[in-house]
């Protein structure tokens, strides 16, 4: 019998997830162990282990697409097998989180207790995202009376992620439409209805309630209705404005190679851009004229006539859709911004022994420690100096903990992740710069593991490598504070009454008035100091 494969909670925060890639198609063997694909998560991209053997018979979720967790993924069974039904859920009782019952599917079958015509389709607002509660009409491609296609979009939909082209799986004419452009109604209320022309279908908008099911829709019709299912439709925006159709794969492969999608002419559906419309792309060779100054022959000076300057020019903005990412980064900091009254304290450092230690360190063989790691491994020992400072707020206690777990903020394309070093103060120098290593590169590569950025009690975060001299950072809650780390900066200093050329840091500390005071902000600076401007030090 046929295994239904839902789409997994890889993490406690994960709602969502993103098929990056399919490493097996449908028809492929599948067995025990086998990955089946790459699932982007709010926090790294993971692979999808298959614990089934068969057949896979279906892919439920292309490559580049999001759906809730839960949402049907795939099918595993055997080699011919029918699995219709499971696809369209039409006589298979759903199963929690093996057999889910797909809320797109769900929207397009609901319909009212009334008779249906034969051959009518109830189209309803679609839940297109798994926080979507509502949905808008921004655009009707199609008007009532206009005969509808298979592969027609019908409307632009915008939810409360973006705005999506919604497209008919149906053929027949528009009857119907329940939501006028610009208007806004719950997931499920009617949106349209299609069927054959000159069909009466008064008595199905009139009494039409949402959450309804259809009493006489026979197998075909709702296997038609719930393939129905919006389609999110990758899409560019050419430099006149026109919508580019592209499917994710052919978006990828176009921004691999560098090549702009609003150059390539779609073969697909309706124009849509595929995998083979830009692997076969040739780019045509522009001819640019080459303007060559010509010499005068004539020795008389020209005469200069001064012209008031005109700015010309056309405005051009982008608008990007939020990821996952990037909503979540702008809810925590918000959150952190707004409830915790922070505070900064900066202090600046001399690194003068700082980098004579670091160039000492450096010449042991396979050893490379920068200066980050050493900002890092001085805060874990000053830490446990002072555990006021690793502290965590609550409405009815403080908590202070007297482990130490360092979070390392690490920019990747998307945003900012935090991998964290377990208990930091333990490392050597040598064993925390192999680890940031480690980390910060598969950050970067979205590999990883949603508890490898769980746990940190204190955050740092080095802007120094962009040249950045000072800056302040927003506190990684539950964290109480988070250290700014700028750029050594060469300049002249004064030791011992006489002026020299010196090296300097200026670190900034954000703290949680709640939980770190003034002076305790203060005394643990002033222990770092030591720290770093005496790197042996941390030796004892």
């Amino acid at each position: 019998m046929a295994t239904i494969i839902t789409m997994p909670r890889l993490s406690d925060t994960m709602t969502e997830g993103t098929v990056a890639t399919w490493l097996k198609n449908v028809g492929d063997k599948i067995s025990e162990g086998d990955i089946l694909a790459e699932i982007e998560t709010d926090k790294a991209t993971m692979e999808f282990e298959s614990f089934n053997e068969g057949t896979l018979l279906y892919i439920g979720i292309p490559e580049g697409e999001t759906a809730p967790v839960d949402s049907l993924l795939a099918i595993i069974g055997k080699k011919g097998e029918d699995v219709s039904a499971l696809i369209t859920g039409g006589s298979v009782v759903p199963v929690v989180a093996e057999t889910p019952f797909l809320e797109n599917q769900k929207s397009e079958i609901v319909t009212q207790k009334s008779e249906i015509p034969s051959g009518v389709i109830v189209v309803t607002m679609p839940r297109l995202s798994d926080t979507m509660t509502e949905g808008t009409v921004a655009t009707w491609l199609k008007k009532v009376g206009d005969k509808i296609a298979e592969g027609d979009i019908l409307a632009e939909i915008e939810t409360d992620k973006a705005t999506m082209e919604f497209e008919s799986f149906n053929e027949g004419t528009l009857l119907f439409i329940g939501i006028q452009e610009g208007n806004t109604a719950p997931v499920d209320s009617l949106l349209a209805i299609i069927g054959p022309a000159g069909t009466d279908i008064s008595g199905i908008a009139e009494n039409y309630k949402v959450g309804e099911t259809p009493a006489t829709a026979t197998p075909e019709e709702a296997k038609a209705a719930s393939a129905e299912t919006a389609t999110a439709i990758l899409q560019e925006v050419a430099t006149d404005g026109q919508r580019i159709l592209a499917s994710p794969l052919a978006k990828k492969i176009a921004s691999e190679k560098g090549i702009q999608l609003s150059q390539v002419k779609g073969s697909g559906e309706n124009g849509r851009i595929t995998k083979s419309d830009v692997e076969n792309f040739t780019p045509s060779a522009s001819a640019m004229p080459s303007q060559v100054a010509q010499p005068t022959t004539d020795n008389s000076q020209p005469t200069i006539v001064s012209k008031p300057y005109i700015p010309a020019g056309q405005i051009a903005t982008e608008e990007i859709k939020n990821s996952q990412m990037r909503k979540i980064i702008a809810k925590r900091l918000a959150e952190s911004l707004f409830t915790a009254p922070h505070y900064n304290l900066v202090i600046e450092v001399t690194m003068d022994e700082a980098m004579k230690s670091r160039a000492i360190i450096n010449s042991v063989p396979d050893t490379k420690v920068s200066f980050n790691d050493m900002v890092i491994k001085a805060s874990a020992l000053a830490l446990k100096k002072h555990p006021k400072i690793n502290s965590q707020w609550s409405a009815d206690a403080i908590t202070i903990n007297y482990h130490v777990n360092i979070g390392v903020a690490v920019a990747v394309e998307d945003g900012l992740v935090v991998p964290v070093l377990p208990f930091t103060d333990g490392m050597s120098l040598s064993q925390i710069g192999t680890s940031v290593r480690d980390l910060a590169g598969r950050a970067k590569n979205k590999k990883l593991l949603p508890t490898e950025m769980e746990g940190s009690t204190f955050t740092i975060s080095n802007l120094g490598m962009f040249g950045i001299t000072e800056f302040n950072s927003i506190i990684n809650q539950p964290n109480s504070a988070i250290l700014s780390v700028g750029a050594i900066v060469e300049k002249p200093v004064v030791k011992n009454g006489q002026i020299v050329v010196g090296n300097t840091m200026m670190l900034s500390l954000a703290c949680d008035h709640r939980t770190i005071d003034g002076a305790t902000g203060a005394q643990f600076l002033q222990t770092l100091k030591q720290y770093i401007e005496n790197p042996v030090t941390m030796l004892a």
